[in-house]
Parts: C-alpha cells; sequence; structure tokens
C-alpha cells in the first residue's frame, strides 16, 4: 500500500518536501494546540510542547517535522511570526482576529 503524501509549501518560495500526510496531519494539530489561545511561543517552546503531545511514540525527528509543518502553517497564512520580538514568537493568525470582536 502506498502511504499518502502531502507537498508542504514554504514561506520564501522555496521548494516543500513530501511527508506522510499522516505526519503532517499530527504536526499541524500539536503545533495549532500548542499555540492556540497563548500570546506565542519561542521556537523552542513549541517543539518542546508538540514534542510533549505527540509523545515517544512518534516516529521521526519531532525537531525537523515541527520546522517542517510550521514553515508550511506560516507560507498558508495560518501562523506568524510575531514583529519585534526577540527571541522570535510564533502565534496562530486565528488568535489575532477571533470572530466576534
Amino acid at each position: 500500500m502506498v502511504e499518502d503524501k502531502t507537498l508542504t509549501v514554504h514561506p520564501q518560495g522555496k521548494r516543500g518536501v513530501n511527508i506522510s500526510t499522516q505526519k503532517y496531519e499530527t504536526m499541524r494539530s500539536a503545533i495549532s494546540e500548542a499555540l492556540r489561545g497563548s500570546e506565542g511561543l519561542t521556537y523552542t517552546a513549541l517543539v518542546s510542547e508538540v514534542g510533549r503531545r505527540v509523545g515517544a511514540s512518534f516516529e521521526g525527528s519531532i525537531k525537523w517535522y515541527t520546522v517542517v509543518v510550521k514553515q508550511d502553517m506560516e507560507a498558508r497564512g495560518l501562523l506568524r511570526r510575531v514583529p519585534g520580538t526577540r527571541p522570535q514568537l510564533l502565534r496562530l493568525v486565528s488568535d489575532e482576529n477571533p470572530p466576534g470582536r
């Protein structure tokens, strides 16, 4: 059986990578959960939170998959880097413009 793949998008227009759709969805969900409702997380804190959510059973480098899916989400306008923050903070775009505000 052939595994479904997802071609990621890079925010700087570089070539994306094909990754397992199941791993993509797992990471995208974990990143969204980690960032939801927060004022933003550093990349290091995000990797830590994603690792806590996906657990030791995840096959592959949590750090690498977090980078690839984070970049894809950034390119698709789902998350963004908060300007003027040091270290750089990442935030879900949906948390910046919640419905009803």
